[in-house]
């Protein structure tokens, strides 16, 4: 029996010494298929179609045949239809809001809440979120738009004047337009939406593509400090973007990287040319609206259901405003003419999606990864599961169907969707009540908005900002309980919010793998002590009372070993054990060209004589009595790479040469077969698989043995 057995063996008896019968595991042979084989299996399973197959992707594609059926009518329907309603008259007031941010007419964003809630009804898993859409992705929807309409020559800054209903006559010809063939004539209105739906559709179209591919593994790169940073640097751009409806100031609208600063230079520079109406309004609706949130929040358990605040604000300011004769009297911005009905569909313009293409990527892992981490949470919360690969599907078509309908991209919002649970939602049935409520502000409501004052609109998105920009008030928590979570929130915010958001989001990924790869490049390592009357073995620096174990060092390394840290790995295990066998073999070989081989006694009474003036300090191998093992605990190490192979490889070769022993324990399977294809064992010296061991305590009792045994020959 192999010595790897024996000490098996030896450890499960002694952890439970009533076992009378020996127990011996063994691996299972490793399965013998090529990988053509299995892939030619799995494709073979993939696209092998029969009725049954083709029945379950039917269903999985639209989950509401399945449970529809299912539907308890007379126990859901009162939560549904009211949660619906609530979800639909909070949706028109936001839906015309956000149309600022996204730099579009509102009836675009009516089109876009209206189709996603039918669409998700049909294709998602989640019965909780509420999908439409969402003030970060109309940000972004709204600076690609903005450089897109700079780069085709129209004035951004040009605010259309809503007296006049023909506000879109002045257009530029087919020729005139540098990107993409819009139609004969097309204005600025006809051109941002026209940018935007090929945008969206792009973002749809690699959402399906990786659902397809199983690609969902992208989203685990967007840590949640990071999607909070990222949330709350958004919030602050939004915010900025807005600050001038706030005071009616007419400031040019800065395109690119540094909006943030430039913004608030342009905006103080220009507060004496702020509108007297547009400054009260604005008081009178945050005051009104921020009074209103913190009610909420506070008595919230107490009230069933939320109260339509934003609602009763843009009815009040618009009869206001229309009554008061505000637009004309004070030069107050208004929303202006919003057309009832649905434009007839048309395909989104080919032509502009190549200047678009790489804009459309952060937009559909952003949209993606917000309505699949929403959808976990209420499933969590609520008992059921959803399958997240059918969430990218449905996101996907939210956006490639919509896009044929003037729409721009959608995803699940947070505060939506929490309202929708608070309020008694049980199924989508309640996506299908919202959707009908903006129907009916599509169909016959809509041309009453014309006199709502921009400044009304821009307090609705900042009011709904809060929670993000709360965030700043989690910080030092976050930091006490995660120091570099907390830098990864403050390096993607600050990147959101001073460069760009698609820059921040970008470094903010970049500095999250970073920050995995420096705990990996550095990580923690200890040297291990013996807990007294135990098997148990800890870090000497860590815990008090630890026993030295004598003439053996035990080293732990809590990373993988890999190409990047086998440099660190080699200058820490020297530092703890004290010797460098490389550094001590060129002493002695220094030694040796400098003077005859000293013997052993002479060495070890520490008799050192001078050498020259070149070394007059030339130590030899270590005492024999210092140390003789060095026992490696991998428990930590979850893999080797070639380098890390050739690294344990050469410690080994290293140390032997030096007369110590080298040990490995706690390798988990992948370790212990990397290490055997690497050739660590080696095919010639059989006492080498003798350094291999499933525990600390197994490998001390291995060189206890050993010593025994050795003292006994003597």
């Amino acid at each position: 029996m192999s010595a790897l057995k024996m000490d098996g063996q030896t450890e499960l008896e002694r952890a439970d010494p009533g076992l009378q019968i020996p127990i011996l595991i063994q691996r299972q042979a490793p399965s013998q298929k090529s990988l053509r084989e299995m892939a030619k299996a799995k494709l073979r399973r993939s696209c092998s179609l029969t009725p049954a197959r083709l029945k379950d992707a039917v269903l999985g594609f639209f989950p509401v045949i399945v449970w529809l059926p299912k539907y308890r009518f007379r126990e859901y329907i009162v939560g549904d239809i009211m949660s619906g309603l609530v979800i639909g008259v909070i949706l028109v007031p936001q839906a015309i809001a956000y149309s600022l941010l996204a730099g579009l007419k509102p009836i675009y964003s009516l089109y876009t809440s209206f189709f996603a809630n039918i669409i998700y009804f049909l294709m998602g898993t989640s019965r909780h979120v509420s999908v439409g859409i969402f003030s970060l992705l109309c940000l972004m929807v709204g600076q690609v738009v903005d450089r897109e309409l700079q780069l085709a020559g129209f004035d951004l800054n040009e605010d259309i004047s809503p007296a006049s209903r023909n506000s879109s006559n002045e257009t530029f010809s087919a020729s005139d337009l540098p990107l993409g063939n819009v139609g004969p004539e097309c204005g600025k209105e006809c051109y941002a939406i026209s940018i935007a739906t090929a945008l969206t559709f792009l973002a749809g179209v690699y959402q399906v593509l990786m659902g397809l591919f199983r690609l969902g593994f992208v989203s685990t790169y967007l840590s949640q400090p990071l999607l909070d940073g990222f949330a709350t640097g958004a919030s602050l751009t939004i915010l900025t973007s807005q600050v001038k409806y706030l005071f009616g100031i007419k400031i040019p609208r800065h395109q690119g990287y540094g909006m943030f600063l430039v913004t608030w230079v342009n905006m103080v520079q220009n507060l004496p040319q702020a509108n007297v109406c547009d400054v009260i309004t604005s008081a009178i609706c945050l005051t009104v609206l921020l009074a209103a949130k913190e009610l909420a929040d506070r008595y919230k358990k107490q009230m069933k259901i939320p109260l339509p605040t934003e609602l009763i604000v843009i009815v009040t300011a618009t009869l206001v405003s229309h009554f008061g004769n505000l637009h004309e009297r004070y030069g107050s911005s208004i929303s202006g003419d919003i057309p009832t009905g649905f434009i007839p569909p048309k395909a989104p313009n080919f032509g502009l999606m190549h200047r678009v293409a790489l804009d459309a990527v952060p937009i559909a892992v952003i949209g993606f990864a917000f309505t699949v981490s929403l959808s976990e949470m209420f499933a969590k919360n609520y008992g059921y599961t959803i399958k997240a690969n059918q969430e990218m599907f449905a996101v996907g078509f939210c956006n490639i169907i919509p896009s044929f309908f003037h729409s721009f991209t959608t995803s699940a919002a947070l505060a939506k969707s929490l309202v929708k649970t608070s309020t008694g939602c049980h199924t989508q049935v309640s996506s299908v009540v919202s959707a009908i409520v903006v129907l009916l502000v599509l169909l016959f409501l809509a041309p009453l908005f014309y006199s709502l004052q921009k400044s009304v609109l821009a307090c609705i998105i900042i009011v709904s900002l809060k929670g993000a920009l709360w965030k700043f008030r989690d910080v030092p928590r976050q930091y006490q309980v995660n120091k570099v979570d907390a830098l990864v929130w403050g390096i993607t915010m600050a990147s959101c919010a001073l460069i760009s958001t698609e820059i921040g989001l970008l470094v903010g990924v970049l500095f999250s793998v970073f920050c995995v790869v420096g705990r990996t490049q550095h990580p923690r390592v200890a040297l291990l002590g013996q807990i007294e009357n135990t098997i148990f073995y800890e870090d000497s620096k860590q815990y008090d009372n630890l026993l030295p174990v004598p003439k053996i060092k035990i080293f732990r390394f809590e990373a993988p070993l890999y190409y990047a840290n086998k440099d660190f790995f080699l200058k820490s295990l020297y530092k703890m054990t004290g010797l460098n066998p490389t550094l001590e073999a060129a002493k002695r070989k220094k030694c040796e060209r400098g003077k005859p081989i000293m013997d052993e006694r002479h060495v070890e009474r520490g008799a050192i004589r001078e050498l020259g003036q070149a070394d007059a300090t030339c130590h030899l191998v270590p005492k024999q009595s210092e140390f003789h093992t060095i026992i490696i605990d991998c428990s930590s190490v979850l893999f080797l790479d070639t380098a890390g192979i050739s690294t344990l490889k050469n410690v080994q070769k290293d140390y032997r040469a030096m007369n110590i022993a080298i040990l490995l324990t706690g390798c988990n399977p992948s370790v212990r077969d990397s290490l055997k294809r690497g050739g660590y064992f080696g095919n010639d010296d059989p006492s080498v698989k003798e350094l291999l061991f499933h525990s600390v305590h197994g490998a001390v009792q291995f060189v206890r043995a050993r010593e025994q045994m050795m003292d006994s020959t003597v």
